[in-house]
């Protein structure tokens, strides 16, 4: 009789669990632009990037309809936990902190972070001896402002910016001589550039975890284990059908 109830209480948790899975034929997607070539506009308005193309991917697999909703990075948590959106997909570091707020999906994205400067700068590495006295541009909450702020905020100038975009034009107009900021962004921003007069100082930079986490993850409220495992599993399907690899190999070198 006991194993029969614990049978049948099992039974309702994963009907409950189902029956809450299904209250979304709609989700609202929160993310920050432009942070090209993440998520970023085309000419025309439309939102586009490697988090968007996933994303879309995402809940068709799921069969789910998703709305995209801008916003400033700043207030993406606390839009996300006062129920503006239902997840964020944004670039956004798994690490302990954020844990501690939100329900992390399994990583899709692992980047590293780079030092970016003009072709021009006699730099050569990023270390305290190099980096004394100089002003450094990182975007604004972000794991770079806070690794930055912590190993080399004694010693240099941190400007923080609200956009990778604000970062790249004081960094033209020479009030910056080094950014910090995940290397994708910055070779769209920088080594792609029109006058492309930009290269990377010293080498990509993944470690500590206490900064770099674990890669992107989907954030959602942490109450919405079932909504979370729905995009786990899509991402499963999507790795495993080469559609992940196709929408990859749009934004970032096959190699």
């Amino acid at each position: 009789m006991k194993k029969i109830l614990t049978t049948s209480l099992l039974g309702l948790a994963i009907a409950a669990t189902s029956a809450q899975a299904r209250d979304y034929d709609e989700i609202r997607i929160g993310v920050d632009v432009p942070y090209e070539p993440m998520e970023y506009r085309t000419a025309d308005g439309e939102l586009t990037g490697f988090d968007i193309d996933l994303g879309n991917a995402l809940c068709a697999e799921i069969g789910i309809d998703c709305e995209w909703v801008v916003q400033g990075w700043d207030g993406i948590i606390p839009g996300l936990l006062s129920r503006k959106y239902d997840a964020i997909m944004s670039s956004m570091t798994i690490n302990e902190e954020r844990r501690e707020q939100v329900l992390f999906s399994e990583p899709y994205f692992q980047p590293p972070s780079a030092w970016f400067a003009p072709e021009t700068s006699e730099l050569n590495d990023a270390t305290e001896a190099s980096l004394e006295g100089l002003t450094i541009g990182v975007q604004r909450g972000t794991l770079q402002d806070n690794y930055v702020t912590d190993m080399f905020g004694d010693i240099a100038d941190v400007n923080r910016y609200s956009t990778a975009d604000d970062m790249v034009l004081d960094m033209e107009a020479q009030r910056l001589d080094i950014l910090f900021l995940d290397y994708p962004v910055g070779q769209s921003t920088l080594l792609e550039s029109d006058n492309r007069a930009y290269k990377v100082v010293g080498d990509m930079v993944t470690e500590p975890k206490e900064y770099f986490g674990d890669g992107f993850g989907i954030a959602f409220r942490q109450r919405d284990e079932a909504l979370a495992e729905q995009f786990n599993n899509a991402l499963a399907t999507l790795q495993e059908d080469g559609t992940y690899d196709e929408i990859y190999n749009r934004y970032f070198d096959a190699e």
